[in-house]
């Protein structure tokens, strides 16, 4: 019997036409649908973090792995790993304060209907995200440059001040990252927050301009609050990337060696004690350990805003 026209006793369907009608079917096509991005998750994120965590209780070198338990987490107690985490924590806490209120406040802006040239606008503004951040941080370098020669010092000695070393200094340097994030990524979040004011029905701000509100008013009561799942979102997503920073500093500082530390992000101390020092045990500790400190400090956060509450 051909078996093309085989028929499966527990369908009574041809058994070509079973398979054809699988993608169809209202049970199995939905694990078809996500299977790609199940497939890809397990490959891509879970396997690496669960390997990670076997390697950092182990010692690896070169043809050796050698079981050390706690010893890997136990040399964290260190003053580069304190400088590294102190620097991504102001850095994080300090892009937060930027790039959150200033990106709001361009969306509100450039979703006005008084607002001109909007499409100009938004385009300049999201064209620094399309840049490559390692050109970036070399431009920034070159500006803050540390010669009498470099564009911000050419500028300052119009007002006859001295030149100023960026790069010697935790707090200058600290800011001159801030400002590179601020010019980059400030373009992104206009897009997340413009799509949430526009999602945002118009008749409520009718209703509250018949009520007497005033622009004001209607920002505090109603764009604020229906803005709150984006707030969150670009809180979220702002928080892994200012702990997640390494790119930023490695190009500004011309590499991982920044004078006294002043630019070691947490990112940079894996790689200098994973890859340059060819540590992937202790490299390993302290990733996961960062993994940790991002998920509490994310959880915390996304608790006290309230996603985790369920809905009257």
């Amino acid at each position: 019997m051909d078996t093309k026209f085989a028929v499966d006793a527990s369908t009574s369907i041809p058994r070509s036409s079973f398979w054809r009608s699988l993608p169809y079917s209202k049970k199995i096509a939905p694990y078809i649908l996500v299977s790609p991005f199940i497939i890809s998750f397990l490959i891509f994120f879970a396997y690496p973090v669960v390997n990670t965590i076997i390697m950092s209780f182990q010692e690896i070198l070169p043809g050796q792995v050698e079981y050390v338990g706690m010893a890997n987490y136990e040399k964290l107690s260190n003053g580069q790993f304190y400088r590294a985490m102190y620097n991504s924590a102001v850095y994080t806490i300090l892009t937060l304060l930027v790039l959150i209120p200033v990106p709001l406040i361009f969306a509100v802006l450039l979703n006005s209907k008084t607002m001109r040239f909007t499409n100009f606008f938004r385009s300049t503004l999201f064209i620094p995200a399309l840049t490559s951040v390692v050109v970036a941080g070399t431009i920034f370098r070159l500006i803050f440059g540390e010669l009498p020669g470099s564009l911000l010092n050419e500028f300052l000695s119009i007002f006859n001040v001295d030149p100023v070393n960026f790069k010697q200094s935790a707090g200058l340097s600290m800011i001159v990252m801030v400002i590179l994030a601020t010019w980059r990524w400030v373009g992104i979040n206009i897009i997340y927050f413009l799509s949430g004011l526009q999602n945002i029905p118009h008749e409520l701000y009718e209703s509250a301009e018949i009520d007497g509100a005033n622009a004001m008013d209607k920002f505090m009561k109603i764009t604020l609050p229906l803005l709150k799942p984006v707030t969150i979102y670009v809180l979220t997503i702002s928080i892994y990337g200012g702990f997640a920073m390494f790119t930023e500093s490695y190009m500004l500082f011309a590499g991982n060696n920044s004078p006294k530390d002043i630019g070691l992000t947490i990112v940079g101390y894996i790689y200098k004690s994973g890859i340059q020092k060819n540590e992937l045990g202790f490299g390993s500790a302290i990733g996961i350990t960062l993994l940790g400190i991002v998920l509490i400090i994310n959880v915390i956060q996304l608790k006290f805003f309230g996603l985790f509450r369920k809905e009257d």
